[in-house]
C-alpha cells in the first residue's frame, strides 16, 4: 500500500494520466491534481467516489458518470483555464438518480450542488477542450503554476470531533515531538529544561519555606515576593513533570492502522494536558501579576509614605486582582478550546501553533505587566533617591536606604531581564513562524504526498539556541525570590528552626527604612527654615533635629479618625526645659500625644504634637502637680524616652 500510495502521489502539479476506474475511456484521457473537490491525488478522488459507484453501474443516468469525473477527474486544458460542467448536466443527474441514491442510503453532497455551475447547457467536455489538451509526458506546458496552500497529509488527520487545527486547516494537527527540531536536538533541550526546572524548584521552595519559618518577617512591602515564588514552584514543578514524562502527555498515540502518525494534543479532551496547561498558564500570568503587585506595595511604601499595616488593609484587593485576573484569562482559553501540546518540552501551553493566541493571551499581557510594574518601580526609586539627596539623615539611615534601593533595584533587574527575554524569543516566534511553517512544507511535501508550495522567496528554520533561551528563562526568572531571603538572617532562623529554637520578633529591615524617612510630600512642602521632623530608632543623637523612638512612631492606620475622637484619646503632659546654652530663660511647654492602635502609635507630623495657645500654664489644671518656673527640671521624661533637644517656640504669647 505505501508504494501504490507513493506512486499515485505526485511533488507538482501537472496533468497526469487519469487512473480512476470510473472514468476510463472518456473522450479525454489527462487530468489535474488538485480537483474541483480539493482531492489533491487520484487515490483520494477514488476513495470519495465509491458511494457512487451502485449508481453508476445501474445507469440511473446516462450523464451521472460524465458529471462525476468531470469534478473528480476534471479535463487538463491550458493553464489558467479550468473546465466546469454545466448546471443543465448536474441537474439531469440528480433528478433522474435521487431516488435510488435514497434507496442506497447516500446523500447529494453540498459541494456538488448543482447552482455552484454555470448556467449552460453544453456537453462535457467541450470541444475546444479536447483541441488544446496535450500529451502527458511534455511537462512544460502542462505544469500548473499556482499555489494551492497547505493540505492536511492523510498522517495528521485527526477525528472531526476534536475540533484541532493546524496552518488553518481543520481536523489536522502537527506532527510530534517537533517538525522544526531533530531528536538529538530535543534530547539535548530537554535536559536543559529538566535541569533548570529542579534548579528553579529548589529556589522557589527554599523561598517559600523560609516564609513559613517565620511569617511576621516578611510582611508588606515585600510580602508579594511570596506568592510570586509559590507561583513559579509550580511553574518548575510543570516543567519537570514534563521532563519526566517526555512525549507522553503532549503527543497523541501513533496509529498505524489508520495510517496516523503521533501528533500534536490539542483542546481538553487529555485531561493530564489540560491539568498541564492550567497549571502553568495560570501560575506564570499569576506571578508576573504578583511582581506588578510588588512594584505598587513599593510605590505606596516610598512615595505616600504607606506603613506595612495600611497596605495589609489592601491584602484582599491584591489575592483578587493576582488570582482573579489569571483565573479569567485560563477560563476563556479553556471556552476557547486553545490548549496545545509543547513536544519541545512534554508541558502544554498556548500559542505554540496558534499566533492569534500568542499575541492576545501571552505577549499582551506580560507586556503590560512590564510597562505597569517598570513606571512604578522607577517613580519609587526616583522619590526615594530624591529623599536621600534633599534630606539630612543620619549615616546609618542613610547606608540602609542607599542598601534598600541597590537591594530592589537588583531584584527588580534579576527579574526584568529574564522576563524580556522570554518576551523578545516569543516576539522573535511570532515574527517567523510563517516563514518557518513554508519551509517546512516545502521540505517535507513529497514525503506527506501533498501540493508543494510554489514560488517560495524565502526559507528559514527556527534557531534551536532561541527555543532553548526561551524555556531557560521561563524557568530563570523565578530563581531571583531567593535572593530576597539570602542573608546571614536567615541562616540564622534556619539554624534555630533546625534546633528547635524561635527567633524574636524583630523590625524587618527594609521596612523599617522606608517607615524611618520622613513624609516625601511634607518635605517638600515644608518652610524653609522649619526643622525636619524624622523618625528614628529611639536612639539618641545629636543634632537640631527632633527625635523620637520608633516604638511611638509606627505608621498610623487611621489617620481620617475625626479630631473628636482624636482629642478624647489624647492625653497632654507640660513640663519646663532650659534651654541647653542657657543664653535664655524662655521656658515652653511640649504636649506628648500617646495613643495605641494596635500596637502603633501616631505619626509625629500630626497636628496635635503642635504648640498653641492651650499649652499655657493656667489653662493645665488636670495636673495635680505645678511647679513654679525658677524649679523647672532640666529635662523630660515620656515612656522613658530621653529628649535631648527640643524646638523653642518663639514669644508670641503662649509661654509663660
Amino acid at each position: 500500500k505505501a508504494v501504490v500510495w507513493s506512486i499515485d502521489s505526485h511533488s507538482e502539479f501537472s496533468c497526469e494520466p487519469i487512473r480512476l476506474r470510473m472514468c476510463q475511456d472518456l473522450p479525454y484521457n489527462t487530468t489535474f491534481m488538485p480537483n474541483l473537490l480539493n482531492h489533491y491525488d487520484q487515490q483520494t478522488a477514488a476513495l470519495a467516489m465509491e458511494p457512487f459507484h451502485p449508481m453508476v453501474n445501474l445507469v440511473c443516468s446516462a450523464d451521472l458518470r460524465m458529471f462525476l469525473c468531470a469534478l473528480y477527474a476534471p479535463v487538463c486544458t491550458v493553464y489558467g483555464q479550468v473546465s466546469m460542467p454545466c448546471r443543465s448536466l448536474c441537474q439531469r443527474a440528480k433528478d433522474e438518480c435521487h431516488k435510488l441514491m435514497e434507496i442506497f442510503g447516500v446523500a447529494w453532497p453540498d459541494d456538488m450542488e448543482c447552482s455552484r455551475f454555470p448556467d449552460c447547457d453544453e456537453p462535457y467536455p467541450r470541444p475546444e477542450d479536447l483541441l488544446t489538451g496535450s500529451d502527458p509526458t511534455d511537462q512544460s506546458s502542462m505544469t500548473v503554476q499556482r499555489d494551492y496552500g497547505f493540505w492536511c497529509p492523510r498522517e495528521l488527520k485527526v477525528d472531526p470531533d476534536l475540533g484541532y487545527t493546524f496552518m488553518g486547516r481543520k481536523d489536522c494537527s502537527a506532527p510530534c515531538p517537533s517538525m522544526f527540531f531533530n531528536q538529538q536536538e530535543l534530547t539535548s533541550i530537554r535536559y536543559v529544561i529538566g535541569v533548570i526546572s529542579i534548579v528553579c524548584l529548589s529556589a522557589t521552595l527554599f523561598t517559600f519555606l523560609t516564609f513559613l519559618i517565620d511569617v511576621t518577617r516578611f510582611r508588606y512591602p515585600e510580602r508579594p515576593i511570596i506568592f510570586y515564588a509559590v507561583c513559579y514552584v509550580m511553574v518548575s514543578l510543570v516543567f519537570f513533570l514534563g521532563f519526566l514524562l517526555e512525549d507522553r502527555v503532549a503527543c497523541n498515540a501513533v496509529s498505524p492502522s489508520q495510517f496516523r502518525a503521533s501528533t500534536i494534543t490539542q483542546g481538553s479532551h487529555n485531561k493530564v494536558c489540560t491539568l498541564f496547561f492550567m497549571v502553568l498558564y495560570f501560575f506564570t500570568m499569576a506571578g508576573s501579576v504578583w511582581w506588578v503587585i510588588l512594584t505598587i506595595t513599593w510605590f505606596l511604601a516610598a512615595v505616600p509614605k504607606w506603613g506595612s499595616e495600611a497596605i495589609e488593609k489592601k491584602a484582599l484587593l491584591f489575592h483578587a486582582i493576582a488570582w482573579g485576573l489569571p483565573g479569567a484569562l485560563t477560563v476563556t482559553l479553556l471556552a476557547l478550546n486553545k490548549i496545545e501540546g509543547d513536544g519541545i518540552s512534554g508541558v502544554c501551553f498556548i500559542g505554540l501553533y496558534d499566533i492569534d493566541a500568542l499575541r492576545w493571551f501571552v505577549l499582551a499581557p506580560l507586556c503590560f505587566n512590564v510597562a505597569v510594574g517598570v513606571s512604578l518601580l522607577l517613580v519609587g526609586i526616583v522619590a526615594l533617591n530624591r529623599v536621600r539627596m534633599e534630606i539630612p539623615l543620619e549615616k546609618e539611615n542613610q547606608t540602609k536606604l542607599v542598601k534598600f534601593m541597590i537591594r530592589m533595584g537588583v531584584f527588580s533587574v534579576l527579574y526584568l531581564v529574564p522576563l524580556l527575554t522570554v518576551i523578545g524569543c516569543y516576539l522573535y516566534e511570532h515574527t517567523y513562524r510563517n516563514i518557518w511553517e513554508t519551509t517546512w512544507m516545502e521540505e517535507n511535501c513529497k514525503d506527506y504526498h501533498i501540493p508543494c508550495p510554489f514560488k517560495v522567496e524565502q526559507t528559514s528554520r527556527p534557531a534551536m539556541v532561541i527555543f532553548l533561551i526561551k524555556y531557560l528563562m521561563m524557568l530563570v526568572v523565578g530563581i531571583p525570590s531567593v535572593f530576597w531571603v539570602g542573608s546571614k538572617k536567615t541562616c540564622f532562623e534556619w539554624a534555630n528552626f533546625l534546633h528547635g529554637r524561635r527567633r524574636k520578633d524583630g523590625v524587618n529591615e527594609s521596612r523599617q527604612v522606608l517607615q524611618e524617612q520622613p513624609d516625601f510630600a511634607q518635605s517638600l512642602l515644608r518652610e524653609p527654615n522649619t526643622p525636619v521632623i524624622r523618625k528614628s530608632r529611639g536612639t539618641s543623637t545629636q543634632g537640631t533635629s527632633t527625635h523620637a523612638s520608633s516604638t511611638h512612631l509606627a505608621v498610623l492606620d487611621d489617620l481620617d479618625e475625626p479630631a473628636s475622637s482624636i482629642h478624647s484619646k489624647a492625653s497632654y503632659h507640660s513640663s519646663l526645659r532650659r534651654p541647653r546654652d542657657d543664653r535664655s530663660d524662655t521656658m515652653v511647654y511640649r504636649g506628648v500625644e500617646e495613643r495605641s492602635f494596635h500596637g502603633s502609635m501616631p505619626h509625629l507630623d500630626h497636628p496635635l504634637s503642635t504648640h498653641s495657645s492651650l499649652h499655657q500654664i493656667e489653662g493645665h489644671s488636670r495636673h495635680s502637680s505645678q511647679q513654679d518656673v525658677s524649679e523647672a527640671p532640666p529635662t523630660l521624661i515620656t515612656h522613658g524616652t530621653t529628649v535631648s533637644e527640643s524646638r523653642v517656640a518663639e514669644n508670641d504669647g503662649t509661654s509663660a
